[in-house]
């Protein structure tokens, strides 16, 4: 990547991100197709997805609370990291429905002690050049793409029952890059007291929580039952992984304007877009799953219904919480919306499924809706962020 200054540790920060959504690359499309062939029904696969999504609610605060205490960040993302991979590792050893829970939702917990510490390491170490963070990020799409693309032709050809042996590749090779992360040190004065009370008691953060909770809601069914859908329209896994790697390039591109973006509108305008997209996306994935074009045009979707959504978040906690309690911050946004949205959608469209595919995915446009509905309205006439990039801990 060139043509921005040297101001931070570009690669070192992207390369970590490189790592971590190499793991999710192998995982996230492939996951439920795996649950599936071990004898799964969909319900069950439901019943799976919400408990890791699920811990997603109470790990990451628990991390966040940890990490903002005693300031050793970079120790927890080292012993998630190693964990993670030792309790994944452990998943082979036998197919039962309690024993995949088990050592999945172990892993899930340490899983969620990284991103959101590392998300807070990589803001401080950007600096002044915080606005290109997308930049940063997108080196984490462009492994998953190359990971999903692979994955797709190597289970093709060895069988889905390959997914946890090919699954520890990566997540021991980011066990090892953690060790390679630099702290940075904390600011020597909090930032507006570090009223973590105050931060809470803000309307407008609620709102933002809300609509992200309803978007991860909406996104449910994608993440877990997309790849199902598509086998079974008669898709094949290599053409599985292409739509998903297209999704990803999509977003990929997002990324790398994403400063721009965020400097021409607001917070609000952005996240408020991003919504009214995922719920066209959702309708056309629901109605029109047995075209390929229609596919494609969905998939290209991504680009706004997890990419410029999840920048404006990034950047929105950002503005509302100092450095000091950057942690509970990213592990609140976490919680809130992968975690309890994640969990919801999940058990949801589980329970769905075998009754109606597309009600499923009308349901996801539905909650994507309402999203933009309630940023719409609880943030009409409140100015929520001034275009350009605030400085650290200005209000969004």
């Amino acid at each position: 990547m060139t043509g921005h200054p040297a101001a931070f540790p570009y690669w070192r920060l992207s390369s970590f991100y490189f790592l971590y959504f190499a793991c999710l690359g192998v995982m996230v499309p492939y996951w439920s197709l795996y649950l599936e062939s071990a004898g799964l029904s969909a319900a069950a696969i439901g019943v799976v997805l919400a408990v890791t999504a699920a811990i997603r609610i109470i790990a990451p605060s628990f991390w966040g609370w940890i990490a903002d205490r005693s300031a050793r960040r970079l120790t927890i993302i080292r012993a998630g990291a190693v964990m993670a991979a030792l309790c994944f590792a452990l998943l082979p050893a036998s197919d039962g429905i309690g024993w995949v829970v088990g050592c999945i939702a172990l892993h899930t917990f340490f899983w969620n002690a990284i991103l959101a510490q590392y998300e807070v390491i990589t803001l401080a170490s950007m600096g002044s050049e915080v606005h290109r963070y997308g930049q940063v990020r997108l080196w984490g799409s462009i492994s998953f793409v190359v990971l999903v693309v692979l994955g797709g032709m190597l289970f093709d050809r060895a069988g889905i029952a390959w997914l946890p042996w090919v699954m520890m590749v990566p997540l021991v090779l980011l066990a090892a890059g953690s060790f390679a992360i630099r702290d940075i040190a904390a600011p020597p004065v909090r930032e507006r007291g570090g009223d973590v009370r105050r931060v809470l008691g803000s309307p407008v953060l609620w709102s933002f929580l809300g609509a992200s909770f309803l978007m991860q809601v909406s996104h449910a069914p994608y993440y877990g039952f997309f790849s199902l859908l598509l086998a079974r329209e008669g898709y094949s896994s290599t053409l599985i992984g292409y739509l998903w790697a297209l999704g990803v390039v999509a977003e990929i591109l997002l990324f790398a304007v994403s400063h721009r973006l965020l400097r021409r509108f607001t917070l609000r305008e952005v996240l408020i877009a991003s919504l009214l997209l995922a719920a066209l996306r959702w309708l056309m994935i629901g109605f029109g799953a047995g075209s390929v074009a229609v596919l494609v045009l969905a998939q290209c979707l991504h680009a706004a219904t997890f990419g410029s959504f999840h920048a404006a978040g990034i950047e929105f906690v950002r503005r509302h919480f100092g450095y000091v309690d950057q942690g509970q911050g990213q592990a609140l946004y976490s919680a809130i919306s992968f975690g309890a949205g994640g969990a919801l959608g999940a058990l949801g469209s589980g329970w769905l499924w075998d009754h109606s595919q597309a009600a499923v995915f009308a349901l996801a446009g539905a909650a994507a809706f309402a999203g933009a509905l309630l940023l719409q309205r609880s943030l009409h006439g409140v100015v929520v962020a001034t275009r350009g990039t605030p400085t650290q801990g200005e209000p969004a």
